[in-house]
C-alpha cells in the first residue's frame, strides 16, 4: 500500500486557479467533496482578507452554477458550491483512488495525500493527465498496517527496541539488554525480533512496483 503526497497546478481555464491566483493570499480548504455524472459538489471554507469579494467571483462565474453559504465573516467563509468543472474529483473517480481530505488549496497549486496501490496510483496520475492537472510527486512511501502484520506481542518488542535504541546507528541498546528490559531469554527476544523484522520486510517488498512494468510514473515512484 502506497502513500504519496502530491502537489497540483489547475488548468488555467478553470476557476479556482483563476479565482486562486487572483486572491494569491487567500486559501481555499476543500471540507467534502463529491462528484456526480456532469457536475460535482463541495463544501469549501475559505479564509483571508478579500473573503467577500472571493465569494463574488464565485458566485459570478459560469463554471459555478449554484452557491451558498453555510458561514459568513469578513475573513472566513464557509460555502457549498456546484461546479460544471470538479477536475480533482472526476480524476478520483475515475481513477478509483480516494483523496483524504481536507485539501488545502492556494494560490493556484493544491497538495493531496492519496493512499492505496501503486497501481490506483498509476492510475489516478493519468487521470490527472487527462483533465489536464499538473502534478509533481512530494514523496513516495509504503504505508504498513503494523497492527494486520504482526502479532500483538511482536509489536511490543518491536516498540520496545525503538524505543530503547535498538536501532539506532550506532546501536545504543544490546539484545541482551533488551531482553533484559522485557524480562524475557536473550534467545526469545531474538527470535521475536527476527520474525517481525521478516514480516515487515517482506510486506514491503511485495508492494514494490514491478520495475520490468514501470512507466513514467513508476519510474518517479521508484525515484522517491
Amino acid at each position: 500500500m502506497a502513500h504519496a503526497t502530491l502537489t497540483l497546478t489547475m488548468p488555467d481555464e478553470v476557476w479556482i486557479q483563476q479565482i486562486s491566483t487572483a486572491y494569491p493570499e487567500s486559501t481555499f480548504r476543500v471540507l467534502a467533496a463529491v462528484p456526480g455524472s456532469e457536475t460535482g459538489f463541495a463544501l469549501v471554507r475559505i479564509a483571508g482578507s478579500s473573503v467577500p469579494d472571493i465569494v463574488e467571483s464565485m458566485d459570478d462565474h459560469s463554471q459555478i452554477t449554484e452557491l451558498s453559504l453555510a458561514q459568513w465573516s469578513d475573513n472566513e467563509a464557509t460555502v457549498h458550491f456546484e461546479t460544471t468543472a470538479p477536475l480533482l474529483m472526476f480524476s478520483a473517480r475515475e481513477s478509483g483512488m480516494p483523496i483524504e481530505l481536507p485539501v488545502e488549496i492556494q494560490d493556484g497549486e493544491a497538495t493531496i495525500e492519496v493512499t492505496g496501490s501503486r497501481k490506483r496510483l498509476s492510475e489516478l496520475a493519468d487521470q490527472l493527465e487527462t483533465f489536464g492537472l499538473r502534478y509533481r510527486i512530494e514523496h513516495v512511501r509504503e504505508r504498513l498496517h503494523e497492527s494486520q502484520v504482526l502479532s500483538e506481542r511482536q509489536l511490543e518488542v518491536i516498540a520496545a527496541a525503538v524505543d530503547a535504541g535498538y536501532y539506532d546507528t550506532p546501536r545504543c541498546c544490546s539484545l541482551t539488554e533488551l531482553a533484559g528490559d522485557l524480562d524475557i531469554a536473550k534467545s526469545t527476544c531474538s527470535e521475536t525480533l527476527h520474525r517481525a523484522e521478516e514480516a515487515v520486510i517482506k510486506r514491503f517488498v511485495e508492494n514494490l512496483p514491478n520495475i520490468d512494468d514501470e512507466g513514467p510514473l513508476e519510474e518517479q515512484i521508484a525515484s522517491q
